[in-house]
């Protein structure tokens, strides 16, 4: 009889790591497939539920003895306690002597037992009072319009978490949310002439109010502003909004004192939708809408705090892939959403994953003893099956992907949607099950050619198979559902990030192009070199525009 994952029992009298390769050779020999055939009650048991979504990981290699070793390893490094840890405010940023209290911003549980349950509340009190205010076209410019165009200028975290659920979550309505991010001159000059000025408001999220893509963004939208109001230099404060850790750089920049939100050192940029660096969506959702997306991560965070490690689904889903990154050495791991909705998703989850996940020391400056976080790219299903998925079929490298759905579309399309669900099957089925020469020869014969072009075909259409997926799928796109979705990716980061052992919540490796780029801007200014052979050269050609 099978043992339900649930009952797993977790052996800790052997070294988890060794235990894992035995695993690994032994089902070496074997295929996902087979499993199938001998258990075809694998999908059902590996399937589990969390709010509003399901998740399914049978498409993977690990058995019930590599699960229960995963387990062990889990436990072994002392996950348990990791998770009480973040949960109950410690310190787990070491590098910067800070707790990690996103959940603070959603779960009042978490809020109230790291004492920061008042300035939570503070803060969401007027941010649901600003974005009320745009949905209600109370909220009026120097002009006296009412405002009907809302901007946010931010980059990385402050970026693509709101465009993201923007993105996702709201509909057409008299109220458009948009979003500048980077600061190439394209961006904001393809965006502003479809604006009226009168009726345009910015909100400028920057922790420290020093990041230069969104200063210089800001900087021109305000002069945009200024000239198109024709009300005086005073005129564009009345159409910026500020979430910053540093209200006095705001101010100096001519923001009013209550249009300015906090934001905390407690929160990291990649964690921040939560907070007040989410008052795009609840300006776009509204109010009721955000706090939905709340409690559907509160709802995460609380099953991730109290359950056993064999039924706690961010835990599963970060094991599985220590498997992939360690076990079967696999570099890399593709997201693709079935949902247009989702497009920005393997954007929003690549800096999740990589800028927390992406360190080759431990938490306490040693290095690391093995691989850590893997290479997150992906697209939106079903366009990228014509674009990558040849090499994820036929490649020489294996690559396991997520795949991610809505059961319920949310749009008066069902034959669009019959057909979209039915290629994301389709496709997690066709990278498991694979096809073989004997296979892909009757499919040829039953085409019609002759033994010749079969036998010279063949070889080019056999699938090789057993690569693994896992099918994450949504009840409906709802603000819950993308709380649940959200949340789950970034505690199965944090677990990552606890059993190799590194930081989750620095980010030291953006710092140093930054540096060297202060360095270089002035010397294109002023066509001067610096020294430097592999920069001079062009820095001369482009700053003296010459052929």
């Amino acid at each position: 009889m099978t043992t339900p994952l649930g009952e797993f029992r977790v052996n800790q009298t052997s070294d988890p790591w060794a235990l894992l390769q035995k695993c690994n050779t032994r089902l070496s020999t074997g295929s996902i497939q087979q499993a199938f055939d001998r258990d075809p009650d694998r999908g059902r048991r590996h399937t589990h539920r969390l709010g509003q979504l399901r998740l399914d990981l049978s498409r993977n290699v690990p058995d019930e003895s590599a699960w229960s070793a995963l387990l062990a390893l889990a436990a072994e490094r002392g996950l348990p306690a990791g998770i009480r840890r973040l949960l109950g405010g410690d310190t787990v940023n070491l590098s910067e002597q800070r707790p990690a209290l996103h959940s603070a911003l959603r779960c009042r549980e978490v809020a109230t037992a790291t004492g920061v349950v008042g300035e939570v509340e503070a803060m969401q009190a007027r941010m649901f009072e600003l974005a009320d205010g745009f949905a209600a076209g109370t909220w009026r410019g120097a002009t006296g319009n009412p405002i009907t165009d809302l901007v946010n200028i931010g980059i990385g975290g402050s970026d693509l978490g709101p465009k993201l659920a923007v993105e996702a979550l709201a509909g057409a309505g008299p109220r458009r949310v948009h979003f500048l991010a980077n600061v190439d001159g394209s961006a904001i000059a393809a965006l502003l002439p479809r604006l009226n000025p009168a009726t345009t408001a910015f909100c400028l999220t920057s922790k420290s109010f020093s990041t230069r893509e969104s200063l210089t963004n800001a900087t021109s939208a305000r002069a945009w502003l200024e000239q198109g109001l024709g009300r005086g230099p005073e005129a564009p404060g009345a159409h910026f909004i500020a979430v910053t850790a540093r209200p006095e750089r705001a101010r100096r920049f001519g923001i009013a004192a209550e249009r300015i939100l906090p934001m905390w050192d407690w929160v990291g940029g990649r964690y921040s939708l939560w907070s007040a660096v989410g008052l795009p969506i609840a300006a776009a959702i509204g109010a009721a809408g955000f706090k939905s997306l709340l409690a559907g991560a509160a709802e995460v965070d609380v099953h991730f705090r109290d359950e056993p490690l064999a039924r706690n689904l961010p835990v599963l889903l970060a094991l599985v892939g220590i498997w992939h990154r360690n076990v079967a050495g696999l570099l890399a791991h593709a997201v693709v959403p079935y949902d247009e909705r989702l497009k920005s998703l393997p954007e929003y989850l690549q800096q999740l994953d990589m800028e927390s996940n992406g360190k080759s020391v431990t938490a306490e400056g040693e290095p690391l003893q093995r691989a850590s976080g893997p290479l997150i790219w992906g697209g939106i299903g079903t366009n990228v099956q014509h674009a990558f998925f040849q090499w994820l079929h036929q490649g020489t490298d294996v690559v396991p992907v997520d795949f991610i759905a809505v059961r319920d579309p949310g749009h008066d399309y069902p034959e669009h949607h019959r057909q979209l669900l039915a290629n994301m099957l389709a496709q997690a089925t066709a990278l498991m099950r694979g096809r073989d020469a004997t296979a892909t020869a009757a499919v040829l014969r039953a085409e019609g050619l002759d033994p010749a072009e079969i036998d010279r075909r063949t070889l080019q259409c056999v699938f090789p198979g057993n690569r693994p997926s896992n099918v994450l799928m949504l009840e409906a796109l709802t603000p819950r559902a993308l709380g649940n979705l959200l949340a789950l990716y970034e505690h199965k980061v944090f677990v990552q990030s606890w059993i190799w052992g590194n930081n989750a919540f620095d980010q030291w490796g953006v710092e140093l192009g930054k540096t060297i780029a202060a360095d270089i801007e002035p010397r294109l200014e002023r066509a001067a070199g610096g020294g430097d052979p592999s920069l001079d050269h062009w820095i001369d050609w482009v700053s003296r525009r010459e052929s």
